[in-house]
């Protein structure tokens, strides 16, 4: 392993609550840091239907731990990689490793290796704004997608037309960057409705030993296309446009109480192959799968069914 790749000690994912399932990894391309190990859940029959559930910042498999039994149970293949940078998978230590393109291609290689096709994409946040994109990027193996509190970000936009951000993205950003102590655990009980228990609280501290393993999650926020100038504006401003005439089946299941993304939901559903959807309103913050995780399940279940 490159000594500028870190990765986080098994046992600090020891006895985690509500998390026995099976580690499954495959190595993606890491350029000149070489070979990059990533984690991932692979639960269900090998020839069931795939979903595909994309986690966001700064969260990892553990958020689907509530979602991954019921759909298993009602026939599905559930798919839940760790993102480069968090979970189990393998922490580049230098932030400028990290851009939406590297997360983009190292995603893509994991759908390729694993031959992933027909996927239902269930994603939130940052699991929305890379696996809608791969979504127009690989259009031949996805067949439909469900969203929770995302979009894809481009220029000033957040999903469908927007002028502006909201202002607790900015303020997020802000955040991410001058805390000293940045708490996985605690950004994720800070935006649920329901309390988290300490055993959750630590189980999204367990990818974090330090700081030096932080740089993926410290980066992220740096990533939003909050300016027509980022770097990574036009591309994603391209997929989106391919994204909002997509006629293929979309899903919303946005949380009310989602201080970032609760607007989006109305403009997405404009999305042609979101017409005439059973959308709903979770009574859910940011983190959804926490709040309303079981709930989100049987809607996909009932919606593909």
């Amino acid at each position: 392993m490159h000594a500028r790749v870190l990765r986080t000690p098994e046992e600090r994912f020891d006895n985690l609550e509500g998390y026995s399932f099976k580690p499954n990894y495959l190595e993606v391309d890491g350029g000149e840091l070489g070979p990059l190990r990533m984690h991932y859940v692979d639960e269900g029959d090998n020839n069931a239907p795939v979903i595909l559930c994309m986690h966001g910042e700064p969260t990892w498999s553990y958020l689907y731990r509530k979602m991954i039994p019921p759909l298993v149970e009602a026939g599905f293949r559930v798919v839940a990689p760790d993102l480069i940078g968090f979970g189990k998978s393998d922490k580049p230590a230098l932030r400028n490793t990290y851009t939406q393109a590297s997360h983009l291609g190292w995603m893509a290689q994991f759908i390729q290796q694993l031959d992933l096709t027909g996927i239902t994409l269930v994603c939130q946040d940052w699991g929305g704004l890379l696996g809608l994109r791969l979504g127009v990027q690989m259009p031949e193996r996805f067949a439909r997608f469900t969203i929770s509190n995302s979009g894809i970000v481009a220029g000033k936009a957040v999903g469908v037309g927007g002028n502006s951000f909201p202002f607790a993205i900015l303020d997020w950003i802000q955040y991410s960057q001058n805390v000293v102590d940045f708490d996985a655990g605690l950004v994720v009980e800070q935006h649920t409705v329901n309390d988290l228990s300490q055993g959750a609280v630590a189980a999204y501290r367990a990818p974090f030993p330090s700081e030096e393993y932080k740089a993926g999650a410290r980066q992220f926020p740096c990533l939003l296309t909050i300016s027509p100038s980022h770097p990574e504006a036009a591309p994603a401003t391209v997929d989106w446009e391919k994204f909002k005439v997509t006629e293929k089946p979309v899903l919303c299941a946005f949380g009310y109480h989602d201080p970032f993304f609760a607007s989006v939901m109305m403009q997405i559903m404009q999305i042609p192959g979101a017409q005439g959807q059973p959308h709903k309103m979770l009574n859910a913050a940011h983190f959804s799968q926490e709040d309303a995780g079981e709930e989100w399940a049987q809607m996909v279940i009932d919606w593909i069914g």
